[in-house]
């Protein structure tokens, strides 16, 4: 028996694979998606979400995401389960990309990678405690919730740096931890940390517990790993900014990635190196990484795989 090749296979499921598939199902493309181990990407792991278009009270991360996976099944998209475990992506124009998802084989034409990032954490259990409680990795998404409170920044790098300077305008007083005895960010970045007043820079600290009562933090405990002096600090949020992974290892040796692990995409587009494979959302930007650029790239993938098959279908005729 022949075995069906689909007209579009989307890997992973935040904003950026949801909004690729609304798109594709819309340009009956008949897309299939593979949800991975987290259904709704890191957006799973966010309380509130009061930044995104369209949802003037806001809306808890989980919810948005069965709205958007609403959206897409409406429009006839199939969503899996399921993690992609394996690929073979073919070199040539209009070659079929093999997929597998444990022992099944999955064969497509275009092959949207939409599998994100995963925020680094320090490995604390209190860490998962107050997530949602207090714990964040990302300054643009939840500062707002710390407006005129003290918050504690744990990095060394431009992450770290910028996460800072971005709370500093919002909260009373941001300290930053840094583990050794300098920044590893930019020297612009650093200048940046240092201009501002109420930024204190903490060298030589760890953070090793966090406190609080009913999930919300309330100190963070650190310590001085010169002098082992374990000391805390009265903050409502703890924002660990130590960079993300993206989600990449599956593809590894099949589509160019950077020095980092992210998938290198034509600028402007959502175009790999290789033929009928596209790549959206975090998975491919480590500058923005927001919900709604991560949909908007979505988009650009859905449009740029029907523009492929649509050249496709002019070379044949």
């Amino acid at each position: 028996m022949e075995q069906n090749i689909l007209d579009c296979v989307i890997v992973g499921s935040g904003p950026s694979g949801f909004t690729a598939a609304i798109y594709a199902a819309r340009a009956d493309l008949k897309p299939e998606l593979y949800t991975g181990l987290e259904p709704g990407g890191q957006l799973t792991t966010t309380t509130e979400v009061d930044n995104f278009p369209g949802y003037p009270d806001g809306v808890t991360g989980p919810q948005m995401m069965l709205d958007l996976q609403k959206q897409a099944e409406r429009f006839d998209t199939k969503v899996h389960y399921e993690l992609i475990t394996k690929v073979e992506f073919s070199k040539e124009s209009g070659g079929v990309h093999r997929l597998w998802a444990g022992n099944k084989e999955i064969l497509a034409k275009t092959v949207i990678i939409s599998t994100g990032a995963t925020a680094k954490y320090l490995g604390l259990d209190d860490e998962k405690k107050y997530a949602g409680g207090g714990v964040s990795a990302c300054a643009t998404c939840d500062g707002f919730f710390y407006k005129g409170k003290e918050v504690v920044v744990v990095g060394a790098g431009d992450t770290a740096a910028e996460e800072a300077t971005y709370l500093a305008k919002l909260c009373s007083k941001v300290t930053i931890l840094v583990r050794k005895d300098f920044f590893r960010a930019s020297k612009a970045m650093v200048h940046r940390v240092n201009n501002t007043e109420n930024i204190e820079v903490k060298f030589n600290h760890e953070l090793i517990a966090i406190e609080g009562e009913n999930s919300l933090v309330e100190r963070a405990v650190t310590i001085n790993n010169q002098t082992q002096e374990v000391s805390t600090i009265d903050v409502h949020g703890i924002f660990i900014a130590i960079g993300h992974k993206p989600n990449t290892e599956v593809f590894s040796g099949q589509v160019d990635l950077d020095e980092n692990g992210y998938i290198k995409t034509v600028p402007g587009s959502s175009k790999t190196n290789l033929p009928g494979v596209f790549a959206a959302g975090d998975v491919q930007d480590h500058i923005y990484r927001q919900a709604i650029t991560a949909a908007g790239s979505g988009c650009m993938a859905a449009m740029d795989g029907e523009k492929y098959l649509a050249g496709l279908e002019e070379n044949r005729i």
